[in-house]
C-alpha cells in the first residue's frame, strides 16, 4: 500500500492545483471580456449584488467542472 503523503502525490496535487487556478483565472478574464460592462467595477464599485451572486454561482460551477476534469 502506497503512502498517501508520497512526494509524487504531493507534487501532482500542487501542479494540478496551479493548473486549475490558471484555467479558472483564464475563464474569468474571458467572461469579463464577453460581457458589455466591467465586472470588477460593477461588483466592487457599484456593489451590484445580483451580479455578484451570479458570478459566485458561475465560479462554483466552473470550479466543480475543473476539479472533476482533473480528477478524471
Amino acid at each position: 500500500m502506497k503512502n498517501i503523503l508520497d512526494v509524487q502525490h504531493l507534487v501532482a496535487a500542487v501542479i494540478y492545483s496551479g493548473l486549475g487556478a490558471a484555467v479558472f483565472f483564464a475563464w474569468f478574464v474571458i467572461f469579463d471580456k464577453l460581457t458589455p460592462y466591467d465586472l470588477w467595477q460593477e461588483i466592487v464599485v457599484k456593489q451590484n449584488r445580483a451580479l455578484a451572486t451570479v458570478m459566485a454561482g458561475l465560479s462554483v460551477a466552473m470550479g466543480i467542472i475543473i476539479a472533476a476534469s482533473m480528477i478524471g
